[in-house]
C-alpha cells in the first residue's frame, strides 16, 4: 500500500512530546487581579469561581501564591471607594492600582506590573471617558485624563501600562505623556484591537464597570468586523505601541492571526471573563474535563499567534504544568 504514514510520530508520548509544535509555559501567562479599596474584603466574584476582589490588605497572600506557582505578570483592576463624572480615583497617587503596584514591587521587585490603564471602574456612569450633556463619550476630553492615569501608574512603578478605553489616539497620547515624564522606557500595551463582546459580561461584576446607560459600542470595535482590526494595528504601531492585545480571545482567533501575520510586536491575547466563566460552569457540573478543555484552549491562543496570554486560570496552568503533562 502506498499512502503516508503521519501516525509514526504519534506513536508514544515522548515522540509526541519531540515533535510538538506548540508549546504552554509559565512564562507566557499575565494574571488579572481585582484590587478593591476597602478594608478586609476577599469577595468571590459569583460568576467567576474561584477570583476575588481582594483588599489592599490581602492582596499580600495572592501575590505570594501567584509568585510561588511561577507567575513573574500581574494586571491590576481597580474598584475605588468613590467614583465621579472623571473617574478621578483613577489618575491620583494614592489610587487602589497606584498602591497595589507599590506593593507589589516591594514584595516582588521581579514581578512585572502591568497597569490596565482605563477610567470605567473610577467613573460614577461606567463609561471609558468623559461624557457630554447627552451622554456621549467624548474622545479628545477624555486623552489628558488617561496620560495623567497612565504616568501616575508609572510612577508608582508600573512595568508596562496597558491601556484599554478604545479612544482615538490613546497611544500616541499616552506615549508622548510617558515620555515627557522621563517614563520613555515604558512600554504600551495597546488593548487596540478590542471588541464590543458579551464576553465580558463577568468581568464587569468583577470590577463593578458596567455602564450606567447605553453599551461601548461606540468606540469598542464590531464583533462581525476584521478589516477594521487591520486599521487599529495600523495606528497604533505607527503611534507607537509596543505590544498588542486582541480582546477576547477564542472567539476571534482569526484576528489573533491576522495581528501575529501583519506585524512584529509581541501579541497578546486575553483570555476574557465570560471565556473563563462558561469553562468554569461546565467543568462545575461535571460536563468537560477542566484541565484539558483549558490548556486545548490555551493551545489554540498560541497556535493562533499570541507570544502571551492574559487568563484567570494563570494559576490552574501553572498546576497543569507542574504535573508534566504538557
Amino acid at each position: 500500500m502506498n499512502f503516508d504514514r503521519h501516525r509514526r510520530l504519534r506513536s508514544s508520548a515522548v515522540m509526541r512530546d519531540m515533535v510538538r509544535e506548540t508549546t504552554i509555559s509559565k512564562k507566557d501567562l499575565i494574571y488579572p487581579i481585582f484590587v478593591i479599596e476597602q478594608d478586609d474584603i476577599k469577595n468571590e466574584v459569583p460568576s467567576m469561581p474561584g477570583i476575588y476582589q481582594l483588599s489592599l490588605n490581602m492582596l499580600h497572600e495572592e501575590l505570594k501564591a501567584t509568585y510561588e506557582a511561577g507567575i513573574r505578570a500581574v494586571m491590576f483592576f481597580g474598584i475605588p471607594n468613590e467614583k465621579d463624572a472623571c473617574g478621578t480615583g483613577a489618575f491620583i497617587d494614592d489610587g487602589i492600582i497606584q498602591k497595589a503596584t507599590r506593593l507589589s514591587k516591594e514584595l516582588y521587585p521581579d514581578m512585572l506590573v502591568l497597569a490596565d490603564t482605563c477610567l470605567c471602574e473610577y467613573t460614577d456612569h461606567g463609561h471609558c471617558g468623559v461624557l457630554d450633556d447627552h451622554g456621549h463619550v467624548l474622545n479628545d476630553e477624555t486623552l489628558p485624563l488617561l496620560v495623567q492615569t497612565a504616568v501616575s501608574q508609572a510612577k508608582a512603578g508600573a512595568d508596562i501600562i496597558a491601556p484599554s478605553n478604545m479612544m482615538d489616539g490613546f497611544v500616541q497620547a499616552i506615549r508622548a505623556g510617558l515620555d515627557e515624564a522621563g517614563f520613555y522606557h515604558i512600554p504600551i500595551m495597546s488593548y487596540g484591537i478590542k471588541y464590543a463582546s458579551a464576553f465580558y459580561g463577568p468581568f464587569r461584576d468583577a470590577a463593578e464597570s458596567t455602564p450606567g446607560q447605553g453599551d461601548r459600542k461606540g468606540y469598542q470595535m464590531d464583533p462581525a468586523n476584521r478589516l477594521e482590526a487591520m486599521r487599529e494595528l495600523e495606528s497604533d504601531l505607527a503611534e507607537g505601541c509596543d505590544m498588542m492585545i486582541v480582546k477576547p480571545a477564542l472567539s476571534y482567533l482569526d484576528i489573533i492571526r491576522d495581528v501575529r501575520n501583519n506585524s512584529n510586536v509581541p501579541v497578546v491575547a486575553y483570555n476574557v471573563s465570560g471565556e473563563y466563566a462558561m469553562t468554569k460552569a461546565a467543568a462545575l457540573n461535571g460536563w468537560i474535563d477542566e484541565e484539558r478543555i483549558v490548556m486545548e484552549q490555551m493551545i489554540s491562543m498560541k497556535r493562533a499567534g499570541a507570544d502571551m496570554i492574559i487568563t484567570y486560570f494563570a494559576k490552574d496552568i501553572c498546576q497543569y504544568l507542574d504535573k508534566g503533562a504538557y
